[in-house]
């Protein structure tokens, strides 16, 4: 019996391409165990990304479960107290550290899982509109090769490995794409629970996870519009409860929890939001290090993802009838507005932009090649494939180089830190640093920040009276100003630290008490008073007026 020739091209498509998908997918899951080896090592040093980052956003984000198991308090009154307005990841790890203890490694470990599941809700994201669009999953490589390219990414390997905001981020967008996707095209009032509820946990989640995730909006509002087949009336219908719970959710945690106690806090967190480095004088100059800095993703990855919007944009405009399409590119063009309208622009804001980039790149290639006529199809195929194989094997090799050397310049530093101050019992153990909470976070060493807090510095060092201070390279001149009129500084140790020239040198001072009369009279401490200051300074690299 003579099967038709449809029936034996899927067939033939199965038998092939079946092998195929789960070899990409074991490869991707080899690279991604590489996410969890060496959890204490270093940022990669020598890397093309200069990010701050790597020096004070583990232990700052983390801070309050930091301090709720090592001081059995996570709010530390005038100090910097992020997880008022981003409560989400702290007390994600929160549990994990219930069971493990306060370490990097737990909350690396914790990184490398959400990473997992950012793979596992791209995988399923990509196949389930592949299949809408009338391919079956089995017909397709997107998925496996989205999912591949992730995995080898020497940029996912540095940043997705943190215990940062931006991964959690990634997660919740891509959970909510996934529930929104779900969402019935026809009118069912049942089937619609689900991703309702869904979105309205999701979307409240989102924003207590980072407050810029309010940039991703239009991208998830997008595959809502279209599930309700592209209608207002019926987007209004099904939009309405989602927003309702969502502002619900959100209005209870802020007017029972942030309004009450902790509104000042909640104040100088959103001061960051206030700042902008884009002015009327540079904005294209902003603008074109915002698209140029893109390359941080991958050489080649990148200007592919680009001619992969310029194609199904001007040239096959019928690719965006896949809804995920338009989606991806709302994702990229909506958090790429933030860092250029922020001005400040640090590679691991660009952590945010690389899932919807990749995936734009996979689908619009292999949809592209499909689209054309023979004999044109079979090479575009071609040469989409090799250009993507390219890319993988160029990224493994750097993951690679990466994993096989790790570095501990900063973990070595932290220990030696933490060996002399334990020693010293004739002072207090508390240290003020920028990086005081990433040493937390490595040693257990008790920490305030130098740097941002409700409070102006000198009064917060005149209230807790820290007796060690650990600087990056030179001690600043504000930072001394707040300090000498109590303490005198004794240098004790410096290690070297990290590649940053700006940052290289680890300094442990001694802060030994000035004994003066001014001091030894009783007087009235001043009042916490707000700073308004910006979070970042621009990257040195663009010259931003202000």
């Amino acid at each position: 019996m003579k099967l038709p020739i449809a029936t034996l091209d899927k067939n033939l498509r199965r038998v092939f391409l079946r092998p195929v998908e789960l070899f990409l997918l074991g490869t991707a899951a080899v690279f991604f165990v590489f996410h969890v080896v060496h959890l204490r090592a270093d940022f990669p040093n020598h890397s093309p990304w200069m990010d701050w980052a790597k020096y004070t956003d583990e232990g700052w984000y983390g801070d309050a479960a930091i301090r709720h198991f090592q001081r059995g308090n996570w709010y530390v009154p005038g100090d910097f107290n992020p997880a008022v307005a981003l409560p989400v990841w702290p007390l994600v790890e929160s549990f994990v550290f219930h069971f493990t203890g306060v370490n990097i490694e737990a909350a690396r470990a914790l990184a490398g899982g959400i990473f997992a599941l950012i793979l596992l809700c791209v995988y399923f994201l990509v196949r389930r509109w592949q299949r809408e669009s009338g391919k079956e999953g089995w017909s397709s490589l997107s998925p496996a090769t989205s999912v591949l390219l992730l995995a080898v990414s020497p940029f996912c390997y540095a940043f997705g490995r943190m215990a940062i905001l931006e991964p959690m981020l990634i997660l919740l967008t891509l959970l909510s794409l996934l529930a929104a996707s779900y969402l019935p095209a026809t009118e069912s009032e049942t089937r619609r629970v689900g991703p309702i509820m869904a979105l309205g946990l999701l979307l409240p989640l989102m924003v207590l996870t980072k407050t810029t995730a309010i940039f991703l909006f239009p991208c998830i509002a997008w595959l809502v519009f279209a599930r309700s087949g592209y209608r207002l009336r019926e987007t209004q219908r099904v939009a309405v409860p989602i927003l309702a719970l969502a502002a619900a959710i959100w209005g209870t945690y802020y007017g029972l929890f942030v309004r009450p106690h902790f509104l000042s806090d909640y104040r100088y967190l959103f001061s960051a939001n206030d700042y902008t480095g884009i002015t009327s004088q540079n904005a294209f100059q902003v603008l074109c290090h915002t698209v140029h800095d893109g390359l941080w993703l991958g050489h080649i990855l990148y200007p592919m993802a680009l001619m992969a919007a310029v194609a199904a944009l001007l040239i096959k405009p019928r690719l965006l009838r896949n809804p995920l399409l338009p989606a991806l590119l709302l994702w990229a063009v909506g958090y790429a507005s933030f860092i250029a309208y922020h001005g400040n622009l640090q590679p691991r804001y660009y952590l945010v932009i690389v899932v919807p980039v990749t995936l734009l790149t996979v689908i619009v290639f292999e949809n592209f090649s499909a689209t054309l006529r023979r004999p044109l199809a079979p090479v575009m195929g071609v040469v989409c494939a090799t250009a993507l194989t390219v890319v993988a094997m160029t990224d493994a090799r750097r993951t690679l180089g990466y994993v096989c050397h790790p570095e501990y310049t900063f973990a070595s530093a932290a220990d030696r830190i933490h060996q002399i101050v334990a020693s010293d019992h004739t002072h207090n153990s508390l240290v003020l640093s920028i990086s005081g909470s990433d040493l937390s976070l490595m040693t257990g060493l008790p920490s305030i920040c130098d740097d941002f807090g409700t409070m102006e510095l000198a009064d917060r060092v005149e209230s807790y009276h820290p007796g060690w201070y650990v600087a990056w390279n030179q001690v600043d001149d504000d930072k001394m100003d707040a300090l000498t009129p109590i303490y005198r500084l004794n240098r004790v140790a410096s290690f070297p630290a990290m590649d940053d020239p700006e940052r290289n040198l680890l300094i442990l001072y001694r802060l030994d008490p000035i004994q003066t009369a001014s001091h030894k009279q009783e007087h009235t401490r001043p009042s916490p008073r707000l700073v308004q200051t910006a979070f970042r300074q621009p990257n040195p690299s663009v010259q931003l007026q202000h």
